[in-house]
């Protein structure tokens, strides 16, 4: 089994050194939330993570939920951890204290996430998704819904789910067969069936409130006919208690390559009553309020694996033998692996994307606040499409980069990693649903590239840059070396958006075949603009910590010297065009 650590020295670094951004720094909500509360804080949810679900992982891996009878049964340990979980108050920890939460910001639950992620994603899941529900029913539902529901989310007493994919459409949402029929009383008769639907069943709560997408008998066709609903397993009674089962039934689980303990399901609605959220045929424009925040959440699931990858590398590097480097330090016998270039330079290779991605997550986090919470719509806004250019490079980097990772990590261990018993394997079959759900890294590549680098609001990714230049264009001359290099790959991709705005008015079928090398470029560089407001503090704050600070601006020098180039790779790759690709004639 992998050992773990969570890396709470980093994640205080960044709460306490990179809350930089003004905007956030101005949210009066957040004024009592100081360094010591937030320690705290991590320190308990490390112990929560590293001492009990760790353990999950293997044990959800090698005895996977089951269906029996039509009761879904979670992985032995499963149902003890989460009553502990939810004692502790861990699914509160970002909900409002309106409906009990404890009202921490996205700065603070977005390490928890990480760390949730590395112990066990398959037990995280049963939680994660109730988080999302809470957030959709929070800005979407009625007053009514709201007190009647969210204070059992919040509490963990009931979860959530996201029921969006049938049998006949999975991105595509405008051919759904679910259909609701509206009753005399205001509620809906829900027909239709759901699949991959995540934690759809299980044993660990006493409701699952199911978020569900169909259109009503007399919507149009497409997606302008898609409303949202809610769907409990079991009707909630006036008195706010469990009443009886509603019409859901669990038609299978899913047997899966990785998260095995996470009861993936096929869901059955047979006339099941449910609630609208929000206004009718508007249910996408709600149903995004839970994605969107979802897709940034798979993002750090990548890097919570990333992270508990590398750990575990770098453990085993330092204590296994093979071979002698040319500058053998061994007099008989062989060297320690990581004495090797090639096992050091995957392993820098890690620790420079993780640190990296983990600073730009921590500046996402604050943008999100800003944009939920500030009092000034226009910052607000500003804020809102920010968050919205980068997540789909948050959900699609970080994935793309966890399986990369994962699978370095299998090489560094050899055989081994290729084992069970190491639990490396694990990791990567894990990691592999990341880049998948939540919509493809291939469609998120297409949102960024045609929905996200422009809207109503203007030239978004030129709002962007400008910020990075802003924040970039530094005294020190001991950042300088970063900063040149750092602009040079800014110019690329500034003259890859160019291409990329021209292209769409001219051949889109170039703009497709560079979507990924696109958004590639933009996360590379985004990271490495994290990077740089982390050496910036590195510099100015060097003899408070030398040892902490030489290691920031080493791994730093490595991104920016073997990893960055990746941005100038992409984009030449891309510019190619592709009259070869579509014209190419397949046997």
């Amino acid at each position: 089994m992998p050992s773990y650590t969570a890396p709470l020295e980093d994640m205080m670094f960044l709460f306490e050194k990179l809350r930089d951004n003004k905007k956030y720094n101005e949210l009066e909500k957040y004024k009592e939330v100081s360094s010591d509360l937030v320690k705290d804080i991590l320190e308990e949810a490390a112990k929560i993570n590293q001492n009990l679900i760790l353990p999950l992982a293997k044990v959800g891996d090698e005895n996977p939920a089951v269906l029996e009878n039509g009761i879904v049964r979670t992985p032995p340990g499963y149902k003890e951890a989460y009553k502990k979980y939810i004692e502790d108050g861990w699914t509160s920890l970002s909900c409002d204290p309106k409906y009990g939460g404890q009202g921490m910001p996205k700065t603070v639950s977005a390490f928890f996430d990480e760390m949730l992620s590395s112990a066990s994603l398959s037990f995280k899941l049963y939680s994660e998704l109730s988080i999302g529900a809470y957030n959709c029913i929070n800005h979407h539902a009625s007053d009514e819904l709201k007190e009647k529901y969210l204070p059992k989310i919040v509490e963990g007493k009931w979860s959530g789910t996201m029921c969006l994919t049938e049998p006949v459409c999975g991105t595509d949402l405008g051919l759904l067969k679910t259909k609701a029929e509206k009753q005399n009383d205001g509620t809906y008769k829900i027909s239709g069936q759901k699949i991959f639907i995540t934690s759809g069943d299980h044993d660990l709560t006493e409701n699952i409130i199911h978020l569900v997408i169909a259109r009503a008998t007399d919507s149009p066709s497409g997606t302008k006919g898609i409303s949202l609903f809610l769907v409990p397993k079991f009707v909630v009674n006036e008195d706010g208690s469990v009443g009886p089962r509603n019409g859901i039934s669990t038609g299978s689980i899913e047997s899966k390559m990785g998260i095995k303990g996470s009861a993936t399901c096929v869901l059955n609605f047979d006339e099941a009553t449910g609630y609208m959220i929000g206004k009718k045929d508007k249910g996408l424009n709600a149903m995004f309020t839970m994605m969107n925040l979802e897709r940034i959440v798979v993002g750090i699931q990548g890097l919570g694996i990333s992270e508990i990858a590398y750990q575990n590398s770098l453990a085993y590097a330092k204590e296994r033998k093979q071979g002698k480097t040319n500058k053998t330090k061994s007099t008989n016998g062989a060297d320690f692996i990581i004495e090797h270039a090639d096992i050091r330079k995957s392993l820098l290779n890690m620790k420079s994307i993780i640190e990296g991605e983990r600073a730009l997550c921590f500046w996402l986090s604050q943008q999100t606040e800003v944009s939920l919470n500030h009092q000034d719509e226009k910052v607000r806004q500003e804020a809102s499409d920010f968050v919205s250019l980068m997540t789909p490079v948050v959900k699609s980097l970080f994935t793309d980069l966890g399986m990369e990772i994962t699978n370095d990590a299998m090489q560094i261990h050899g055989g081994y990693g290729y084992t069970k018993d190491q639990g490396i394997e694990q990791l990567y079959r894990d990691n592999r649903i990341t880049p998948i759900y939540e919509g493809t890294n291939s469609v998120q590549a297409a949102d960024l590239v045609f929905r996200k680098l422009s809207n109503k609001n203007g030239d978004i990714i030129n709002k962007f840059i400008d910020l990075i230049k802003s924040e970039t264009d530094l005294d020190n001359e001991k950042i300088k070396p970063f900063t040149t290099q750092f602009k040079y790959y800014l110019d690329i991709l500034i003259k890859f958006s160019e291409w990329i705005n021209e292209k769409t008015k001219t051949e889109k079928d170039d703009v497709s075949a560079a979507a990924n090398d696109y958004l590639k470029t933009l996360g590379f560089v985004s990271v490495a603009y994290a990077w740089i407001k982390v050496l910036d503090v590195s510099f100015k704050d060097y003899n408070e910590n030398k040892n902490f600070y030489d290691d920031k601006i080493n791994t730093a020098k490595f991104y920016f010297d073997k990893v960055l180039p990746r941005a100038e790779q992409h984009y030449k790759s891309a510019i190619s065009g592709s009259s070869n690709i579509m014209n190419f004639k397949f046997n």
